[in-house]
């Protein structure tokens, strides 16, 4: 679409846009952690630092810094068992796990590809709205039909 002074955004939209995307990539990390502590706990046995150094490829040094942030917000306990959600922290997983599964349902209904699918949808998830996230599940709902 060409940009003309009919069709251009006024700045102050602009600005709200780029004040809501600052605002996800704040909680990006957050959600990424818990989504990850979430899915590793469904295995049974506990989850380790090293565990989310797997999944992340970081540090261990940075897998600290990131729980004991989790621990401030009161999102994750670490203790003896290892690193576990509290129901705070379940809550946000599985609403990010959820999300997670729509976009990626989204996208395969779509016809990307299953990896591209995987892949775009880790990074899609914390940048849509309410509207548009129900506006993917209404898609698929209808779709299944």
């Amino acid at each position: 679409m060409e940009i003309s002074p009919n069709n251009a955004p006024s700045p102050g939209l602009m600005s709200d846009a780029h004040r809501a995307v600052r605002l996800q990539h704040r909680d990006e990390r957050t959600e990424d952690y818990v989504e990850a502590v979430y899915l590793l706990s469904q295995r049974g046995d506990g989850v380790r630092v090293v565990d989310l150094q797997e999944v992340f490829g970081v540090s261990h040094v940075t897998v600290i810094r990131a729980l004991e942030k989790l621990e401030k917000e009161g999102l994750v306990e670490r203790g003896s068992k290892g690193i576990a959600l509290t129901r705070k922290g379940e809550k946000l997983a599985v609403e990010c796990y959820e999300r997670h599964r729509t976009v990626e349902s989204f996208l395969l209904a779509l016809g990307v590809p299953e990896n591209a699918a995987r892949e775009d949808a880790e990074g899609i998830e914390h940048h849509l709205g309410e509207e548009t996230l129900a506006a993917m599940e209404r898609f698929l709902a209808k779709a299944k039909r």
